[in-house]
């Protein structure tokens, strides 16, 4: 074997990974917490300046008091890690076999401000649905990749890393576990890779499931530019105007600031408390949520170490500029129909960005297999609603199956 044969069969290998990182990394971060200058209150009585001071010292208090990266550390290394190289850059991914057979595979994927923290919920209600309200005819194997500059997978240290390449890795990932037949799930970044997954359709990729619909209608994306909605909407549709309009006018600064100058925000790679704030300002019903939670005490979706988990691990893995740059390197724009011709599964979320409505998700796949509307949940839908998304997974692929 020549060394070039022998880098790449290494390159291909899949690696065992554990997490864990050494006490004075979870010291530094600790006085940094304790270290942290805080601005001045807000002059509002809302959070219409942006991350209110009240949450955020609220944050710091339970960071640096309550706080166990330690229990988080084990959670993740519950399941089997691994590390291969893909396209010249380290992919680290979380593969849970279920117990079941004749399984349907799904890589996983999830978004800003995010990493496979915000997944693991779905692992047991996928790869074990029997002890979920469902069948063994319903299993899942779960693959949960890093986005490459998240996590635990490499940096890049070249342009070119955009949501489409980060599809097709995908893709050579799950060929490299053997698998020929195998479906993709996403919600924010995870729902635009897996899209442009569906654009591509690699041979083995059998559909779809988004909880975040690219399906914005062309005469609805020309009216959010006048701010006035088309006098023909159902109250379903308007209300989904009404939020996208919100959220393009009040709630994007973070993705614009991203998508052209990702290199500015050195604060969030030096300061924990910065990184939170940043983290915490995507959008406006779950930042609500997080600051019930941190300053109420309130028990919904997400709780205080979900929050803190998926921050510690970003301050850790010192990837706060690294994610960034998905916005600046992708030029693929969000919510806009692409044209994906598999197989489709849609969930909606009230208080998703947009709870996408049923009539524009049908005019945006055409073979779109299942759309459920839920109640309850937001944004960060495997987070937040683990079992609602495994349920709506499950029956929509269910015609999937072998």
């Amino acid at each position: 074997m020549s060394i070039a044969q022998a880098r790449s069969a290494d390159a291909a290998a899949i690696r065992p990974f554990r997490v864990r990182f050494p006490d004075s990394a979870l010291r530094d971060l600790r006085r940094r917490i304790s270290a942290a200058r805080f601005p001045t209150r807000e002059l509002t009585s809302d959070a219409s300046q942006g991350v209110q001071l009240e949450t955020i010292q609220a944050l710091a208090r339970y960071w640096t008091s309550e706080y166990d990266w330690r229990r988080c550390e084990r959670q993740l290394n519950a399941y089997p890690n691994f590390i291969t190289e893909i396209d010249g850059l380290d992919i680290h991914f979380i593969h849970v076999r279920s117990r079941h057979e004749n399984v349907l595979p799904v890589i996983v994927t999830h978004g800003w401000p995010g990493s496979v923290v915000e997944q693991l919920k779905l692992i047991s209600p996928l790869t074990d649905p029997t002890a979920h309200g469902g069948t063994a005819e319903d299993a899942f194997d779960v693959v949960i990749p890093s986005i490459p500059g998240f996590g635990f997978s490499g940096k890049p240290t070249e342009l070119g890393w955009d949501a489409a390449r980060v599809a097709r890795a995908w893709t050579v990932l799950m060929q490299r576990l053997g698998y020929a037949r195998y479906v993709a799930q996403g919600g924010d970044w995870g729902a635009m890779i897996s899209e442009l997954m569906g654009v591509q359709a690699a041979p083995g990729l059998a559909g779809i499931h988004t909880n975040m619909p690219f399906a914005l209608p062309p005469e609805i994306l020309q009216a959010l530019g006048s701010h006035t909605a088309p006098a023909a909407l159902s109250a379903e549709e308007r209300y989904a105007f009404e939020r996208l309009d919100f959220f393009l006018t009040k709630g994007l600064a973070y993705a614009q600031e991203m998508g052209n100058r990702p290199q500015t925000l050195y604060g969030i790679e030096d300061s924990p408390v910065g990184l939170a704030a940043w983290f915490l300002d995507h959008d406006l019903k779950s930042y609500e949520l997080i600051t019930r939670v941190f300053v109420n005490g309130a028990s919904e979706g997400l709780t205080r170490d979900d929050v803190l988990d998926n921050i510690t691990l970003a301050w850790l893995t010192e990837t706060g500029v690294s994610s960034s740059r998905i916005y600046w390197e992708t030029k693929t724009p969000f919510l806009v129909p692409t044209g994906v011709a598999l197989p489709v599964v849609a969930s909606a979320f009230p208080d998703e960005i947009y709870p996408c409505p049923r009539s524009w998700v049908e005019r945006a796949y055409a073979n779109l297999l299942y759309y459920n509307r839920h109640e309850r949940g937001g944004h960060f839908a495997a987070w937040e609603q683990p079992q609602l998304l495994a349920r709506d997974m499950r029956a929509g692929f269910r015609s999937l199956r072998a």
